[in-house]
């Protein structure tokens, strides 16, 4: 019987051919997992229930390249929008606040709902009001921008129809 160890096709052979193309396949599985956590980062966010409608994805569309000198970071979560490496992030698709007793302000005819921040956190949380969907901005305590991200994303969800406003203490009638 002849030794066939060194030859190509024989049983050496096949298996360092088996070898090279189970090492480059993991190669191509790694370098896209690495490829996919360094083109979509999701920046510890989830995607809000219904980020991925229709509406949402229009909105997510008219998102602002960039706030302060923060420019928009990639992300593949539906209706999601992150700048500055988390310092801003937009979710579309949030569920619309209750009626609230939470300080509320209107910029530029769309309302604001400051909701309270986690225990321990120093960002801001706003959503809009009586608009469907809602979108919810945050905003890191190193980012002093806060009038110029509300005036840009009004305009942004301005074209969701408004159903419901904040009201004021000037809106609820005094006792005669």
């Amino acid at each position: 019987m002849k030794d066939v160890r060194g030859v190509p096709g024989g049983p050496r052979g096949r298996r360092v051919r088996l070898a090279v193309v189970l090492a480059g396949a993991g190669a191509v599985v790694g370098g896209l997992l690495v490829a996919r956590e360094t083109n979509a980062p999701d920046f510890g966010i989830e995607a809000a229930a219904r980020g991925g409608t229709p509406q949402c994805a229009r909105i997510a569309r008219a998102y602002p390249d960039g706030f302060g000198g923060r420019g928009r970071d990639g992300t593949s979560l539906p209706g999601v929008g992150v700048w500055g490496g988390g310092d801003i992030t937009a979710r579309c698709g949030v569920e619309p606040p209750a009626p609230t007793t939470d300080a509320c302000l209107s910029v530029d005819g769309v309302d604001w709902v400051w909701r309270p921040a986690r225990p321990g956190s120093t960002r801001r949380v706003l959503v809009t009001y009586g608009r469907d969907p809602a979108v919810e901005i945050t905003m890191s305590g190193r980012f002093a921008g806060t009038d110029e991200v509300l005036v840009t994303m009004s305009r942004v969800v301005a074209p969701v129809p408004q159903h419901d406003r904040c009201i004021g203490d000037e809106d609820v009638p005094l006792p005669d």
